[in-house]
């Protein structure tokens, strides 16, 4: 015949494994994630600039890519990050208002569309740009050196 133990040792011993476990699930929970902290004393700036053939971002595959990171300095790959950063710094970080290429550039009047698009962050604030070109030399003309890659 076999014994079994009585009813209360086995309740206060599954108490006391139950008190225990639960125990050491509080001492053992993750603790709270502490907040990002700055790395800077600057607001982001950081972009990748886009060149395509076409009307559309949407409908064309980009056939140039650079990333252009002006805080705290000027850097990435885009070839004149120094003059992008500059233009973009002067113009408030608005793309509509880039100071045209100030040389004596003559376009043809042909429809060969280029877009371009900007997209990251300048000086903490989202941007998605996207401008639709008539050709390649109005592209060259308007938008200074900051899509000149």
């Amino acid at each position: 015949m076999r014994k079994t133990a009585p009813w209360r040792t086995v309740l206060t011993t599954a108490a006391a494994v139950t008190g225990a476990v639960g125990a050491l699930a509080l001492t053992a929970a993750p603790a709270q994630a502490a907040p990002a902290k700055a790395t800077s004393l600057y607001a982001p700036s950081a972009l990748v600039l886009t060149i395509a053939d076409g009307e559309s971002s949407a409908t064309t595959a980009p056939q140039r890519a650079v990333t252009l990171d002006c805080m705290p300095g000027p850097s990435g790959t885009h070839p004149a990050a120094k003059e992008a950063c500059t233009q973009l710094r002067a113009s408030g970080g608005d793309f509509e208002a880039l100071a045209a290429d100030a040389g004596n550039t003559y376009c043809t009047k042909e429809w060969r569309p280029v877009v371009v698009t900007a997209q990251g962050v300048w000086e903490g604030k989202r941007v998605n740009y996207e401008r639709v070109y008539a050709n390649s030399c109005m592209k060259k003309v308007a938008g200074a050196s900051v899509f000149a890659f």
